[in-house]
């Protein structure tokens, strides 16, 4: 009887900090202490690993068992750590060899059978194993997620017998092979479904290329969500280290990774009664929100208006940041939260603010749209209204434009500028960067500068206006802003118009 060191990883946010499992089988009563601030889901792995010892034909130590989960000072919870602590207390009791152990790390929650079940947060957790060079075991049904991070230094198994008979050189594992697939990664979703809303479908190019945040405004019916919904069929695919980024959030929460599709960037789009918790993240034990899940993605708010104000404020620090803290009384996670918003919102109560439709004076439309902060609204990079189509145009067809292919195309080609320029999409630029990359003609500056003094906008919004210049410029493969791409970023401020209209009407 004697110690046993097994290593292990907890979860905390994205991150994977080494845990040690030390098991100690010494003289005493007969008993099981599990010590090293522990949940009570992990205090209750007890009972799992006794049983799973016994059922799987060990023998269960009739001695004093003492279990330290290291640091001390860091929590846990979970099932994870039912697989490590006993193979440590097999190896304490001499029941299977220590010598593979040193090179191999250990997660799995443990049925009473002894069969392994899965556990989230396992490509954090590959990550950092293969990092500190060591090889990863996990349930089977976590091989698809391990292998997206690398086939050759992790492995799997389906119970704890087969763990036991790897370290003790009997058998060899790998990992659980991928079922054949025959789902078709193409969207069948074409820009081309969209009669007309051409202004629309040029400032979704112009979003997807440069990663600007977009708010379409418009009567019901009019196309916004279908618009939005065109977006990631025109963003270039992540890479590799984008993806891994993703599916690490993905698996904190038990979302299943498809290897077809993973590059492909994720679309959320919450319902407007979700909750601050549910959006920003939270809980307890802190779980990703929808803008975690959103990284290197879009998140996608229709009817922006009805989300609660207090909830939409909430999303201002992480646009700004790219990340999202969440403090409670054990500590702080962090979880990534680099994301691209999309907005859509019908500009009054009934859906039109002019003509024969409109049934609100302006004080009541203003007040409608006073639900969203000014704040929060200088967050877009673009808005844009999306109009009803005019007579005859459902009748004669309508103009389609061009397909999602060919808008992909010019949008990569503009990407890929951006990145060889300043390794980042131009709407994450910096000022300085901007002072580097958008330099501007004097009589262009003396220009934005009465527009934006004319449209009362902050200097955030001017900005702003110049890297979506800047992106115009780059899908036009040029190397300077010229003026009319000023003008046409202007003319993508549909909101702006829109309030200072209104308070003209009240004024007046």
């Amino acid at each position: 009887m004697g110690l046993a060191i097994v290593h292990s990883r907890a979860s905390l946010g994205v991150s994977a900090p080494p845990v040690t499992v030390e098991v100690h089988i010494g003289p005493g009563m007969p008993g099981f202490q599990l010590v090293g601030l522990a949940e009570t889901s992990v205090k209750e792995s007890k009972d799992r690993v006794r049983s799973a010892i016994l059922n799987s034909k060990f023998l269960f130590p009739s001695r004093k068992i003492t279990v330290n989960l290291a640091p001390a000072d860091l929590p846990k919870d979970g099932g994870r750590f039912d697989l490590p602590i006993a193979i440590g207390i097999l190896v304490a009791s001499e029941q299977i060899p220590l010598n593979r152990l040193g090179d191999t790390e250990l997660l799995g929650e443990l049925a009473l059978s002894g069969d392994l079940r899965p556990v989230k947060g396992v490509i954090s957790a590959a990550i950092a194993s293969n990092g500190d060079g060591r090889t990863l075991i996990t349930p089977h049904q976590n091989a698809k997620q391990v292998r997206l991070v690398d086939e050759d230094s992790n492995l799997s198994a389906r119970s704890l017998l087969q763990v036991a008979a790897y370290l003790a050189s009997q058998q060899q594992l790998e990992l659980e092979p991928e079922p054949e697939t025959t789902l078709n990664s193409q969207s069948d979703m074409d820009m081309q479904d969209i009669i007309g809303q051409q202004q629309g479908k040029r400032a979704l190019e112009i979003a997807a290329a440069g990663q600007h945040n977009l708010l379409f405004i418009g009567p019901p019916g009019t196309g916004k969500t279908m618009l939005a919904s065109r977006l990631p069929d025109l963003i270039p695919p992540m890479s590799k280290q984008e993806a891994l980024e993703v599916a690490s959030v993905a698996s904190l929460v038990g979302s299943d990774l498809d290897s077809s599709t993973w590059r492909k960037r994720p679309f959320r789009a919450p319902h407007h009664s979700s909750s601050m918790v549910a959006l920003v993240g939270g809980g307890s034990y802190p779980k990703p929100g929808e803008i975690s899940l959103a990284h290197n993605g879009i998140l996608f708010l229709d009817e922006l208006v009805e989300f609660e104000k207090r909830v939409l404020d909430a999303l201002r620090e992480p646009l700004e940041a790219g990340q999202v803290a969440i403090s409670r009384a054990s500590g702080k996670t962090s979880f990534p939260a680099q994301f691209q918003l999309i907005g859509a919102l019908n500009p009054s109560p009934s859906g039109f603010y002019q003509g024969s439709q409109c049934q609100h004076t302006p004080q009541a439309i203003l007040k409608y749209l006073g639900r969203i902060s000014g704040p929060f609204l200088d967050r877009f990079d673009m808005s844009v209204e999306i109009p009803l189509l005019p007579l005859g145009t459902l009748s004669e067809g309508g103009d389609r434009g061009e397909s999602t292919s060919d808008c992909r195309q010019r949008v990569a080609i503009a990407r890929e500028a951006m990145l060889v320029r300043a390794n980042k999409p131009n709407a994450l630029l910096t000022n300085k960067e901007i002072e580097r990359h958008c330099s501007l003609a004097k009589e262009d500056t003396e220009f934005l500068e009465f527009a934006i003094a004319r449209l009362g906008l902050s200097i955030r919004a001017y900005h702003r206006i110049i890297r979506v210049a800047r992106t115009i410029a780059d899908l036009d493969q040029l190397q300077s802003i010229q003026k009319h791409h000023l003008s046409e970023a202007l003319g993508y401020r549909s909101m702006d118009r829109l309030l200072r209209s209104l308070h003209q009407q009240i004024a007046g």
